[in-house]
């Protein structure tokens, strides 16, 4: 079962789903919108992943050998993708390919993490402060339009456009949803202050982006109701930190059929986001006293909350690189202790898993990798039959009389007289 939380998570959220509609009718316009972001980041996903095949999976072969260009292409590509979530499945399904290194996949998930608070500088720069629905309608009608052409790459474009569409619908649902629901019911009664407030609006943050499997979507629902004086700026930190958190759990569940470098690489993506969050309820003092001064260095108002809550996020993810570069030979090290590469199974695949089959070009990578190791063991298998090598590499073995063999075109050149 490749999302067995998934088929657990959906009675509690239609349970949770009816209760909220029963308590309050204002409820249906917050939850219709983040229903219709859902929706609007499925189709954005849907819409890159059509780019696949092609351009998406060369520049991410080229851009990850050194640790800098690993880190720029996470950042930017999530920047450009909105979603840090289809990033870490295309690197997941990239490592298990054996397309990528461990070490440049750590580097994407880095960058990744600094490139998803783009997102809450776009829906608290723009989204609270424009009508963005105005923008929804033609996005929608021209992606539909461009849904139905035969070449893929329109249609993508179409999935991008009517994705962008509903994500822009979605913020102006829940932005009013909230501004109408403070009216009836006041949720900023419920605000904690002290450690007690940040561990419990940090598990109600990790909770709700585990539950939408979307860090997005929580920051926006964080950020709307911020706006709307439905929750306090120091819980709404809190609840930042917790989707930090919450968001590991894309990474999980595309690991679990994926191969050990996947379930190491997913590993890394919970260890390096719960040690910054940690890190930073430990300084949140201090980090609010940062935000602060750079807020006002940057022209935003002191009673901007939502702009400063988008540039804690930002200051507390590249903060999290920061401490974790240095001691990423050690983070390494670990993970391959926890996660240890198992010993080899000739008779089971070594580069085709689920995970591979996300992408077309990981599916071609993985059968030609997986040819040619067939092909290597065969050719073991063959010489040591034949009593020309018992065991090792047949580069380095020979029969005992003539030498190590030769490699010619990709295959061996036997010169034994025997």
């Amino acid at each position: 079962m490749k999302y067995p939380l998934k088929k657990v998570l959906l009675p509690v959220i239609i349970g949770m789903l009816i209760t909220g509609f029963w308590v309050s009718p204002e409820f249906q316009e917050i939850a219709a919108g983040v229903a219709i972001f859902l929706f609007g980041m499925l189709m954005l996903e849907d819409g890159f992943r059509r780019f696949s095949g092609g351009i998406l999976e060369r520049i991410l072969e080229h851009a990850t050998r050194s640790m800098p260009r690993s880190m720029a292409f996470g950042f930017v590509a999530t920047a450009i993708v909105q979603s840090s979530s289809l990033i870490s499945v295309i690197t997941i399904s990239f490592l298990s390919a054996g397309l990528i290194t461990f070490v440049a996949g750590i580097g994407i998930v880095f960058g990744a993490n600094i490139g998803t608070t783009t997102g809450a500088w776009l829906i608290a720069g723009l989204g609270l402060k424009v009508n963005i629905s105005v923008y929804a309608m033609p996005l929608l009608a021209i992606g539909v339009v461009l849904v139905f052409q035969k070449s893929k790459y329109l249609r993508g474009t179409g999935y991008v456009l009517a994705g962008l569409g509903f994500l822009f619908l979605g913020i102006h649902h829940m932005k009013i949803g909230f501004e109408t629901f403070k009216d009836t019911f006041d949720l900023s009664r419920y605000a904690m202050s002290g450690i007690a407030g940040l561990l419990v609006y940090t598990l109600v943050g990790t909770l709700a982006t585990v539950i939408m499997q979307s860090s997005h979507a929580t920051l926006v629902l964080i950020i709307t109701a911020l706006a709307a004086g439905q929750i306090s700026y120091e819980n709404a930190l809190a609840l930042a930190i917790g989707a930090n958190i919450g968001t590991t759990i894309t990474a999980i569940i595309g690991s679990l059929s994926a191969n050990y470098l996947g379930k190491q690489l997913a590993l890394s993506d919970v260890i390096f986001k719960v040690s910054t969050a940690g890190v930073a309820l430990i300084f949140i003092i201090p980090l609010r006293g940062l935000v602060d001064v750079l807020s006002g260095m940057v022209g935003i108002a002191d009673n901007d909350f939502a702009l400063k809550v988008a540039m804690f996020h930002t200051i507390f993810n590249v903060m999290g690189v920061a401490i974790m570069l240095p001691l990423l030979n050690r983070l390494i090290g670990f993970i391959e202790t926890v996660i240890k590469e198992p010993q080899a199974d000739l008779s089971r695949p070594k580069y085709l898993s689920e995970a591979v089959d996300e992408f077309p070009a990981t599916i071609v990578a993985a059968l030609r990798k997986e040819v040619k190791h067939l092909y290597d063991n065969l050719g073991e298998l063959i010489a040591h039959g034949l009593n020309l090598s018992r065991q090792g590499d047949l580069r380095n073995k020979g029969c005992g009389c003539c030498g190590p063999f030769e490699p010619q075109g990709g295959r061996f050149r036997f010169r034994c007289a025997l």
